[in-house]
């Protein structure tokens, strides 16, 4: 049988191994190494030094000693000489200063051992005893130090690497959640490794929800512009080189159930086997594209059909008068003339909106602010347009009195002139039109109502839109769908608001505000 001290040392480090792989905690464990070479080498104190890469020495742990004296050990480690070979230069002045101090200390501390920490043969610290009567260490006090001092080599190497390993995650992290496109990892079963924040916003999803998901409980596609999604390029053998990514592109449904266009790009990670070690996905919202491919589309398609058509009608006219063959009744060409008129005034009107517009999108809307009496406004807008039709009647609904407003009043006789030309277009059955007003506390409130047959409620979202035109208005009547993109621009420069009404049974309603005090490009301190 092994003596009792030898089986305490075969427990003491059987303990410490155990504590190396169950504690990430440095000072824990070089804490839990000290302790128990006090026990066995019949130490009063002791203290663990650490060499830091740029700092020079800290000390990491220590036992038995007060902060007091412990404040005074660490001073003393401030200045050693390194020189880059601790083993020849530090350890022997850091053995000499500690040894000096336990014969001057009050504490009582007559003798004391060190010895280096090596790992991976480097010197990283140095482990330090202390006895407080006299007589020197033994040549077998020293191998059991040594044996301990290999464990917290060990226990430092770790804690070490393993901060390391937590800084390059942290800084992972962060790269990962900076990132402008979503960003998904997935094992080689497609299971969903994490995902960043940007992924979660554009999705709907929270972050640690979507861990240990399916791809394809998360990715769920309405419809998709490439023929293949991730599951199907995998039956067919993706990836075949670690070069193959994979696109995909389409509209995704979020967590509510709403959509989004996006592109998604697949790039595999593989051993230099070949072996499927995971798949890094990026999310990019491409909704803007697609908005600008089918603006161009809409502006080609309804330009070429709206300045095609009184351009043909102008050339008609004017060929057929300028027939040599033919001698027109006055009447005849008095008619052609007007319709030559209407046609020109009609595509000056478009071109002019069509500079507007652009000028908006550029941000070169320029107000020329007056107090404007939207009361009296209105009732001139509902005169001058119910001259334009015989089955509409206009009328204006406003309290007496009405507050005035600062706005430019021409820009504000472009948005009603839309509103109302809008309700005669789409109320082709007649009926009235309403123009009202109200007063809030800091802004007035102002609907144009007809009695037509309404806005659908999925083109509300888009009605403001540039070019936008519901299928059914496009089927029935002329335009370019500009007015309300026009209206909109011209109410929020003014400080504004403007939307549907869909709580109107009957017809369409349309309503905008305007602060009642001009708000100030600068904000005054306070």
């Amino acid at each position: 049988m092994l003596p009792d001290f030898r089986v305490r040392q075969r427990d003491y480090l059987l303990e410490i191994s155990r504590a190396l792989t169950e504690e990430l905690d440095l000072e824990k464990v070089l804490s839990r190494v000290l302790r128990v070479s006090a026990e066995l080498l019949g130490s009063h104190a002791g203290l663990i030094a650490l060499r830091e890469d740029e700092s020079g020495w800290r000390i990491a742990a220590s036992y038995g000693i007060n902060q007091e004296v412990l404040k005074h050990f660490d001073g003393l480690l401030e200045d050693i000489p390194d020189h880059g070979d601790p083993a020849r230069f530090a350890l022997p002045e850091i053995n000499r200063r500690l040894q000096s101090i336990t014969k001057a200390a009050s504490m009582g501390l007559l003798t004391g051992v060190g010895l280096p920490l090596i790992a991976q043969q480097e010197v990283i610290g140095v482990i330090f005893m202390f006895r407080s009567y006299r007589g020197r260490f033994s040549n077998e006090d020293r191998n059991l130090l040594s044996a301990f001092a290999s464990q917290a080599a060990i226990a430092a190497q770790n804690a070490k690497l393993f901060s390391e390993i937590n800084q390059q995650k942290q800084h992972l992290d962060a790269v990962l959640d900076s990132a402008a496109d979503g960003i998904l990892m997935l094992d080689p079963s497609f299971r969903i490794l994490r995902v960043n924040r940007t992924f979660a916003r554009l999705t709907g999803y929270r972050q640690n929800e979507c861990v240990g998901e399916k791809h394809d409980d998360v990715i769920r596609w309405l419809r998709k512009e490439t023929e293949e999604a991730l599951e199907d390029a995998e039956a067919g053998g993706w990836p075949q080189t670690p070069q193959a990514t994979l696109y995909v592109e389409g509209d995704l449904i979020t967590r509510d159930g709403g959509a989004l266009s996006v592109g998604i790009t697949y790039a595999p990670a593989t051993d230099p086997s070949g072996k499927l070690l995971s798949i890094v996905a990026t999310l990019r919202d491409i909704t803007k594209f697609r908005e600008a491919e089918e603006l161009k589309s809409t502006f080609i398609s309804i330009i070429s059909h709206e300045l095609r058509t009184p351009v043909a009608l102008i050339k008609g006219y004017v060929g057929t008068l300028r027939r040599e063959d033919a001698h027109w009744d006055p009447d005849v060409v008095r008619d052609s003339l007007a319709v030559i008129e209407e046609e020109s005034d009609r595509l000056a009107s478009l071109i002019d909106d069509l500079l507007e517009a652009s000028r908006l999108q550029a941000g070169a809307l320029e107000l020329k602010r007056s107090e404007v009496a939207f009361d009296d406004l209105s009732q001139r807008m509902a005169s001058r347009f119910e001259t334009q039709s015989e089955s509409h009647s206009i009328e204006t609904q406003f309290p007496v009195p009405f507050p005035t407003v600062p706005a430019d009043e021409n820009r504000i006789m472009q948005v009603l002139g839309n509103l109302l030309s809008n309700a005669i277009k789409y109320s082709p059955d007649g009926g009235t039109i309403t123009i009202s007003g109200a007063q809030e506390k800091d802004h007035i409130v102002v609907c144009v109502q007809d009695e037509g047959p309404g806005i659908a409620l999925e083109d509300v979202p888009r009605i403001f839109n540039l070019f936008y035109r519901s299928n059914q208005a496009a089927r029935k009547t002329k335009g370019a769908g500009l007015g309300l993109f026009l209206a909109k621009a011209i109410i929020e420069a003014h400080g504004g608001k403007i939307w549907v009404d869909d709580r109107v049974q009957d017809g369409a309603r349309i309503c905008f505000t305007l602060p009642r005090k001009e708000r100030p490009l600068i904000t005054p301190p306070n």
